[in-house]
């Protein structure tokens, strides 16, 4: 079976392959999520609501705690596993690395399977989705 290697942050997946534990990366997939590229007030159209306080006449405001691009990045964290976690299930992986941005990364924990999460073997808080494969190789063990 192959070797997987995951490279990912908010807006975007790219999946390797390797054949032997000495071989290069192959780009298999790439996964985007645009609008995590968006700034918050391009995602809502309304601002959040304000209330004054009839005491001292000060204003706050009133909505949700979670962004929606935190909300975005969280829904494509859980897309990737859903990715990750078909594939393995098919067979196509034995071995996983994954090197992601480190927020990101918590997001991916969150939502790994536990057949996921023995699958893999490290994990790299690195935000290499635009080196290219030679250079994501580098950041992994000479051996995978």
């Amino acid at each position: 079976m192959a070797i997987w290697v995951l490279a990912a942050d908010n807006s975007r997946a790219r999946f390797f392959t390797a054949e032997k534990p000495v071989s290069p990366l192959t780009e298999i997939k790439d996964l985007t999520y645009p609008e995590a590229r968006l700034h918050e007030c391009d995602l809502v159209s309304d601002k959040t609501g304000r209330d004054r306080n009839p005491s001292t006449g000060t204003a706050h405001g009133v909505g949700a705690d979670a962004s929606h691009k935190q909300e975005g990045a969280d829904r494509f964290a859980l897309s990737v596993c859903e990715e990750l976690d078909a594939a393995r299930l098919a067979g196509a992986f034995s071995k996983l690395y994954i090197l992601a941005a480190p927020t990101f990364l918590g997001l991916l924990r969150k939502h790994q399977s536990d057949g996921l999460k023995q699958a893999i073997v490290a994990e790299f808080d690195k935000n290499l989705t635009t080196q290219d494969p030679a250079a994501i190789r580098k950041h992994l063990p000479e051996y995978l």
